[in-house]
């Protein structure tokens, strides 16, 4: 089979496109042939050598990247109801990588059964990006009463945060960077598109809202633009953060908790390990439901360097995808 391995730590260009062995499932396995690969921001960290995976630890080498694969089952481990072969699935890995290539193995009690409708793009976004998604969704509680503003509306999980706020029956402000990505924005369904580049971007935004403010920031960012989307907080207002791509997570005191009433809860990591599978199955019934549909950025699995490196320089829209 062709897979993508890295034999050595370093930049995107150390993701080859070559040769391997086909894996055999073992006992308790399926064997599938893929259709598409996730690429998330956490391959990237490690497949540089750097720590700050979270939970998952810096890999031994050689190794081949990717933890959320679709594809048919072509083939099943000792054990295993020779029912599934020909079964259409979605599976997330875990700390197992081995999702950038043609054929990948995974545990037959982690596969879920995938419509013919739904496309392996949004299934691999659902799987990984989607259960992280509905963590933050069931406890950000959202209701038509609120203003919600989402910082990197356009990636990931923020294009997943406003269709869902929209759903909910909130006012839905996005951020993104750069007028092709406040389009994307808008036509998801936000009632605001801001710019984070322009530079005036928070005095306008509260021009706009009036006698309004914002009642929830979900905020994946942090940096400037997480912290001046903080300050834009109203009384009472709560802050679910999961990340702090801008360069640091949001800084805040106690003294903003009690001045202004705001509650701040960190949404992912240990929380929501023991829910990860009932989170994959919400996220998967939101996308073949439709009430999901997800931004993604494709690549040939032969230009996993150049999904990478995209990625890395925020040149991607959505869930970046692997197509073999």
């Amino acid at each position: 089979m062709k897979t993508i391995t890295l034999h050595a730590f370093g930049p995107p260009e150390n993701l080859r496109f070559e040769d391997a062995p086909d894996p055999v499932p073992e006992a308790g396995q399926v064997l599938l042939r893929v259709e598409a690969a996730g690429v998330h921001l956490v391959d990237t960290t490690l497949r540089s050598g750097a720590a700050g995976g979270g939970p998952i630890p810096v890999p031994d080498l050689p190794t081949t990247p990717g933890r959320e694969v679709a594809g048919r089952v072509e083939a099943v481990g000792p054990g295993v109801d020779p029912v599934w072969t020909g079964t259409r699935v979605v599976v997330h890995l875990g700390m197992v990588p081995g999702g950038y290539a043609e054929l990948a193995a995974a545990s037959v009690e982690s596969v879920h059964e995938l419509p013919d409708h739904v496309d392996g793009a949004q299934a691999v976004a659902a799987i990984g990006t989607g259960r992280t998604t509905a963590g933050i969704l069931a406890q950000a509680k959202l209701t038509a009463a609120d203003v919600v503003l989402v910082t990197a509306a356009a990636g990931g999980i923020g294009s997943y945060l406003v269709q869902s706020a929209r759903n909910a029956g909130a006012t839905v402000i996005g951020l993104a960077g750069g007028a092709e990505k406040v389009r994307v924005v808008r036509d998801l369904g936000a009632h605001l598109a801001v710019d984070y580049r322009e530079p005036h971007w928070p005095s306008a935004l509260t021009a706009e809202l009036g006698d309004r403010a914002t009642t929830v920031l979900l905020d994946g960012v942090g940096g400037a633009n997480g912290q001046q989307a903080f300050e834009l907080l109203g009384t009472g207002g709560r802050v679910l953060m999961f990340g702090w791509s801008g360069g640091g997570p949001i800084e805040l005191t106690t003294e903003d908790l009690i001045a202004r009433g705001l509650t701040a809860t960190w949404a992912i990591g240990p929380k929501l390990m023991p829910l990860l599978r009932s989170l994959e199955r919400t996220a998967l019934e939101e996308t073949i439901s439709g009430r999901w549909q997800a931004l993604t950025t494709t690549f040939p699995l032969s230009e996993a360097a150049a999904a990478h490196r995209a990625l890395e320089n925020r040149a991607t829209t959505g869930k970046v995808v692997l197509i073999p």
